[in-house]
């Protein structure tokens, strides 16, 4: 009964700024790495960023700069901090919890980015 719940996702204009939020919760053993994937129309689903339990983190280059990923360890939540948007940042953002034995994925959140 582990639950993934993503929010934040919505419209900004270019060069805006938004915030995405992610809540686990349930049946879960400890976490281990917490990430953002994102996945254009047309597009395979691509890494963002991930942080560990211990707090290292890793972006991919297109991101670095412009997003921070950070969590809340003690209530199992993981949050994108997303600058400088472009329409290129369009896409469904999906959280991901590896948990220990598990791997876990939220249903996703649209972020739309327009000029």
């Amino acid at each position: 009964q582990v639950q993934v719940v993503e929010s934040g996702g919505g419209l900004v204009q270019d060069g805006g700024s938004l915030r995405l939020s992610c809540v686990a919760s349930g049946n879960l053993v400890s976490i281990q790495t917490m990430g953002w994937y994102r996945q254009a129309p047309g597009k395979q689903r691509e890494l963002v960023a991930t942080i560990t339990r211990g707090g290292s983190t890793h972006y991919v280059d297109s991101v670095k700069g412009r997003f921070t990923i950070s969590t809340n360890n003690a209530k199992n939540t993981v949050y994108l901090q997303m600058n400088r948007l472009n329409p290129e940042d369009t896409a469904v953002y999906y959280c991901n919890v590896d948990a220990t034995l598990n791997n876990y994925w939220g249903k996703g959140t649209l972020v739309t980015v327009f000029s």
